[in-house]
């Protein structure tokens, strides 16, 4: 078991996790006119071996449906995104007839959004560092 305490964990996932997806995001980005390309998303962390970890194990269970490509889907030129963590993206708002479904309002909003959950973040982050201090009796 890690020493780290398990609020300041789940930030670092979460972290780790924003960071991803603005990597898929600006990768959606720099493919809006490439023809055939399809918006891809990162799938949100699994959180129940933090709620495990913290002692919350009574009968919680945490599923996420999966999505395989089947032999016919493959035959029509679909893809399995790279990494297991990246999946297709559900929420667009068109496809252009080229079969291209970047849109980039929808990605700007996205990455706005990926902003203000990255600053919620980095303070608590703040905070409870802050608070570690003023239990340990240092400040600043």
């Amino acid at each position: 078991m890690s020493n780290t305490p398990a609020l300041i964990a789940g930030i670092g996932r979460e972290m780790k996790h924003l960071a991803e997806r603005q990597r898929v995001i600006a990768q959606n980005i720099a493919n809006s006119e490439t023809p055939g390309f399809k918006a891809r998303e990162v799938e949100a962390p699994d959180f129940g071996a933090l709620l495990q970890q913290t002692g919350c194990s009574s009968g919680v269970r945490i599923g996420r449906p999966t999505v395989s490509i089947t032999g016919g889907m493959a035959a029509l030129g679909a893809r399995s995104p790279a990494g297991s963590h990246v999946i297709m993206d559900k929420d667009v708002s068109e496809t252009k007839p080229d079969g291209n479904n970047v849109t980039l309002e929808d990605q700007l909003l996205k990455m706005g959004q990926l902003q203000a959950d990255f600053a919620a973040m980095t303070n608590l982050y703040r905070k409870q560092q802050g608070l570690l201090k003023a239990a340990l009796g240092r400040s600043g």
